[in-house]
């Protein structure tokens, strides 16, 4: 695999792997992929459990487990309540 960097990109893994925390361009190039798998991996999670939540708030409003809120003052009391 090959792959174009810009050279700001470059320089900045040329100047990582001239540290003592990696020995080449290639360390410092998977360490990125696997901290973005892993923030990617944490995303889709949670996207997975808001789908479940919308879903689940759904849900109850089908069934009628809701309360209706009509001021800021019934917002407020609710609020307080929890």
């Amino acid at each position: 695999m090959n792959v174009n960097l810009t050279p700001s990109l470059e320089q900045y893994v040329r100047d990582c792997a001239s540290t003592k925390d990696y020995n080449n361009a290639s360390e410092v190039v998977r360490e990125a992929i696997r901290l973005h798998k892993q923030k990617e991996d944490e995303r889709q999670l949670k996207l997975e459990r808001l789908r479940t939540l919308i879903k689940e708030g759904d849900d109850a409003l089908a069934n009628g487990d809701y309360i209706e809120i009509n001021s800021k003052q019934e917002m407020d009391d609710f609020f307080a309540k929890l």
